[in-house]
């Protein structure tokens, strides 16, 4: 009776073993870089946030998302030393609309003092989403400009899409979508740490972001 008792035990044992093997492994498990993403929106209000007590522009919550309207204004982040960071975003522009995702930025009215990824589809300015606005530096050559300017929209406007900053020193690259846009190193290392921000435009213009996200990367070494 010593065998039939043992494949009572080992069967469901081994079967057990074997279904847990074939189990998925859990997202935590999969990449650790994935756990290290800080959630900046929590979709419900602003807790944060800021705005510069100077500026106009109308900031709400609406569905799940930041919605931007009114006159020009941005909604910082009230953290103000990010350096070195992956900052994603995902969000939309109207047609005719014009807005742009700022980072290391100072705490200031109107347009304040910062890079800024560009968040534009069909609106006048000829520079478009995935482009580094290249006002943080009016020195600088049409040969660099061309290196950070996107001419044509890589998404249509009302259509939700994921921009990505990443800064690290003088390095920064902005993806849309996944794809590079730009990868460009600022010789003059213009801004080294400050806000995130969401640009409010013009009266004409409304922008929603629905997600935004940052990961932090290690600070730079000083010289």
């Amino acid at each position: 009776m010593i065998r039939p008792l043992l494949s009572a035990i080992v069967l469901p044992s081994l079967t057990i073993i074997l279904a847990a093997l074939a189990s998925p492994v859990p997202a935590d498990d999969k990449k650790d870089d994935e756990k290290d993403w800080v959630v900046l929106f929590n979709g419900k209000d602003l807790t944060g946030w800021k705005t510069h007590p100077d500026d106009k522009a109308e900031w709400k919550v609406e569905e799940g998302a930041i919605v931007g309207r009114g006159k020009a204004g941005h909604l910082f982040s009230e953290k103000g030393d990010y350096e070195n960071f992956h900052f994603k975003i995902e969000a939309k522009i109207n047609d005719k609309g014009n807005s742009g995702q700022y980072f290391r930025a100072k705490f200031g009215k109107a347009f304040p003092a910062g890079y800024e990824a560009q968040v534009n589809a069909t609106h006048g300015d000829p520079i478009k989403t995935g482009s580094l606005y290249p006002a943080f530096n009016p020195q600088l050559t049409p040969e660099e400009k061309a290196k950070l300017l996107i001419k044509e929209a890589p998404h249509k406007p009302d259509e939700w899409f994921t921009q990505e900053v990443i800064a690290n020193g003088n390095h920064i690259i902005i993806k849309v979508n996944g794809k590079e846009t730009v990868n460009f190193k600022d010789e003059k290392n213009t801004f080294t740490k400050g806000h995130f921000a969401i640009q409010q435009h013009d009266p004409g213009s409304v922008v929603h972001v629905r997600k935004a996200l940052v990961k932090e990367l290690p600070a730079s070494k000083k010289e």
